[in-house]
Parts: structure tokens; sequence; C-alpha cells
């Protein structure tokens, strides 16, 4: 049984994951971390991570960056592998987390879908065969309370797709802003929000008198609950210290 320490509880995803936690045997959330600590949980829930005494094999974090600072001294003091789903990372940050990863595990991706992740390998499939003939754009979609802009995931595409062309790409987050033709370097990112999308990204390559589109819809997050769960129990035990991704686990 995997002992989960749950950073964010109180949260959206923090209920999601004990829903999906509790039609599972292979795992337990034995304590939470969170800014609130009611309302009350079956487990002990600390707004302090120093008060926790619980013992663990993994944190999941489904947090914001805020945490982050202490999340990673706790992880680091109790030499314990860390799963980070969170999104909206600084560059300081996400240097943060590759440091943590140089002394304990750490779990590290923008996405916890496992189609997501097969979107970025089909794009990046795409983007090699098609070259510099077709314009990449990017559209993500996300409901009206999510803060950052453009998604994580959408950043993780583009990142992906330019790893395959010799010359990094630039990514266009602004038309308004610039008076010019589209240049072949660019992967244009357009953020969406609205509602209670969960989530939806396309990859759009637009060539002469063709298009070819992919796409992931996300309908609930539970996709992403089952898939930092799937972390967990992966990256529970001896595993070395270095960043783990969704290749990883696949």
């Amino acid at each position: 049984m995997v002992r989960i320490i749950l950073c964010g509880c109180q949260g959206r995803m923090g209920h999601v994951i004990e829903s999906c936690v509790a039609e599972r045997d292979d795992c337990e959330i034995v304590a939470g971390f969170d800014i609130v600590s009611e309302p009350a949980k079956p487990y002990p829930v600390y707004t302090d991570f120093s008060a926790c005494k619980e013992e663990a094999d993994v944190v999941v974090d489904f947090s914001n960056p805020a945490s982050l600072d202490g999340l990673t001294s706790f992880v680091l003091g109790r030499g314990l592998p860390l799963i980070i789903a969170t999104t909206g990372y600084s560059e300081e940050q996400t240097r943060k987390i590759r440091e943590t990863a140089e002394k304990v595990p750490v779990f590290f991706s923008f996405n916890m879908s496992l189609g997501v992740n097969l979107l970025a390998e089909l794009a990046k499939k795409a983007a090699a065969f098609l070259g510099s003939q077709f314009d990449i754009e990017i559209v993500e979609k996300h409901h009206n309370r999510k803060v950052d802009a453009p998604s994580g995931t959408a950043l993780m595409l583009a990142d992906e797709i330019s790893s395959v062309f010799p010359e990094p790409h630039t990514y266009m987050y602004d038309r308004h802003s610039v008076r010019r033709k589209r240049e072949k370097s660019e992967i244009g990112i357009s953020s969406v929000r609205g509602g209670t999308i969960v989530g939806e990204h396309s990859v759009i390559f637009a060539g002469r008198d063709e298009i070819i589109e992919l796409k992931h819809t996300a309908m609930s997050r539970e996709i992403f609950a089952v898939g930092a769960l799937g972390a967990a129990v992966y990256m529970a035990g001896a595993k070395e210290p270095r960043i783990y991704t969704m290749a990883d686990l696949l």
C-alpha cells in the first residue's frame, strides 16, 4: 500500500484525488497540506509543512506555485519522492524543481493525462514530417478560474514540437502587438478562458490549401487524478534522484 501525502487537499483536484483513491486498493492518503485545515478530512491536514509527522512513501502536489519552497524543503528533509502536477511555475521555480531532483526523485509533468502526452508525441511526429512547409498554431481552452496563460500543457506541446527542428522556434503569444506577416519559425499560442471548460488543446498545422489538426479534450478532472496516482505508485520505493516524466511511466 503506497502512503500518500497530498498537497492541495482542500482544492478541486484534491477532492478528485480523494475519490479516485477511495476506488483503489494500492494506495491511501495519510496526511494533507493546504492553506486551510477545514473542513475536516479522514486524515490530518496541516497548514505548516513542518508539523506533519506521518510516515509516507510519496508526496503528490496539486496546489499552487506559491507552495513550492515549503514543499521542496519538506521532501528534501524527509527524502521523499515528489509528484508535481501543479502548473504556472516561473523559470526560477522550474530551476528549483530541477535542483530538488538532484537529491530526491521528482515526477514533473505539465499534464498528467495519458491522452495529452500521446498528443505531444503525435505532434512531434507531424512536425518532423511536415517540416517548414506548414505553419504551426496551438490553441488551448480552460475554465474561467484558471489564472495562468498560456497553459503549461500548451508550452509543453510547443517545446516538444520545437525540439524536432534544427533551430528552436519562437513562441508568439500576442499578434495584436506586432504588425508584420507571420514568420515560418513561429509557433503561435492562443489562450481561451471561459465557463467550466476542463481543458482542450489543439495543434494546428496549416499548409497551402490544407489543414491538419490534432486535438485533445478533457471531459473531467479525473483523468489528471488517475495519472497522478499512477505516478505515485510508480515513484514509491527506491528511485534514483532525477526528473521523471510521463515517458518513464508509460
